[in-house]
């Protein structure tokens, strides 16, 4: 069995991503622009640093689960790393990829248990979402579509693995839930529905980041 010394080293690694994070939510609390840019773009490598920190992962999980997070980091800095580029269809494309990288790892290498009967509700989400997005979405309805598809398919997945991961599944889908009604409905939308979708990013990466670690720490314990 691990004992609690043990698990202070992983710990440890992702306290500087938590720091961040939590600035991250006060910048964009406060309207601080310039701090909330730098932390978002620190925000993906400080994860990443937490999960190499922990030395516990190693072939296949930890390429799939830093893929996830690198291309998540693309979505996050895609108007500044390709400003040339249309930014929403690339920020959908970056994270629709890291999202295909989350659901490999979790049906392929990490689950637990078959998929809960519960998860159904995320087939609920996407149509119902779709039902309410689609007049506002104009040219990207079938790349929202996809996307959602794959952000439900993440959710469901991380519901195979242990409950830390499962929760963080559920929050990266609050995030983007959010968000999407931010890009496409945004009248509807009050200014501090802007820190809740970085709330529940930082949350849902961090906490699935952290359960992969915990867990297969403990298989090794």
């Amino acid at each position: 069995m691990p004992t609690r010394t043990s698990t202070t080293p992983s710990v440890a690694g992702f306290l500087p991503y938590a720091v961040v994070a939590s600035l991250q939510v006060i910048a964009l609390w406060i309207g601080d622009g310039g701090v909330a840019l730098v932390t978002k773009l620190l925000l993906m490598p400080l994860l990443a640093v937490g999960v190499l920190w922990a030395r516990r992962l190693r072939g296949a999980p930890l390429v799939l689960l830093l893929v996830a997070i690198g291309f998540s980091w693309l979505g996050d800095g895609t108007a500044q790393f390709f400003p040339w580029l249309p930014n929403l269809p690339m920020m959908l494309l970056f994270f629709g990829i890291a999202h295909l990288a989350y659901i490999w790892l979790f049906q392929r290498h990490l689950a637990v248990r078959r998929v809960p009967a519960w998860a159904l509700v995320y087939v609920a989400w996407w149509v119902g979402m779709l039902l309410v997005l689609w007049p506002h979405l104009g040219d990207l309805r079938w790349a929202v579509a996809a996307y959602g598809l794959v952000l439900g398919g993440t959710a469901a997945s991380t519901a195979r693995g242990v409950p830390m991961v499962t929760l963080g599944g559920a929050f990266f889908l609050c995030s983007d839930t959010v968000l999407a009604f931010r890009l496409f409905i945004p009248d509807a939308m009050p200014w501090w529905t802007s820190p809740l979708v970085m709330l529940t990013y930082c949350l849902g990466q961090g906490l699935i980041a952290a359960g992969v670690v915990s867990r297969k720490k403990a298989r090794r314990g």
